[in-house]
């Protein structure tokens, strides 16, 4: 009996950790262009070749992430069960630069942001 309860007992305590871990995304602001996946990957760009290939991409199907300055790309997700795709969220600023601010999740050498506020960047000259 002492043997069960241990046991019960450590499994609780990793399920409480493991949940713990999971949510403790860092609060981050990200500044860089929305442009699609495949070019951010396949092409290598630094920026998007136009607003509306950046949307003619997203709408054939192709996530959209932000290219942050420093050459990190950031795949919005959301944090609901089920979960959704964050093209709606993003489209209206396809190919432009903005500022995103959210929460940030890492794994495996990617990075992920759950967004809670975005806005397009002033257009410098």
């Amino acid at each position: 009996m002492r043997l069960k309860t241990g046991l019960t007992a450590t499994a609780l305590a990793l399920v409480v950790a493991a949940t713990l871990f999971a949510s403790s995304g860092k609060t981050v602001t990200v500044k860089g262009y929305v442009l699609d996946s495949a070019c951010a990957f396949t092409k290598g760009l630094e920026k998007p070749i136009s607003r509306e290939c950046a949307i003619s991409c997203a709408n054939g199907g192709s996530p959209l992430v932000i290219l942050a300055d420093d050459g990190t790309i950031y795949w919005p997700i959301a944090d609901t069960t089920p979960s959704s795709g964050q093209n709606p969220k993003l489209l209206p600023y396809a190919g432009n630069k903005v500022t995103a601010t959210g929460k940030m999740y890492e794994r495996g050498g990617s990075r992920a942001i759950v967004i809670d506020h975005i806005e397009a960047q002033a257009a410098t000259k």
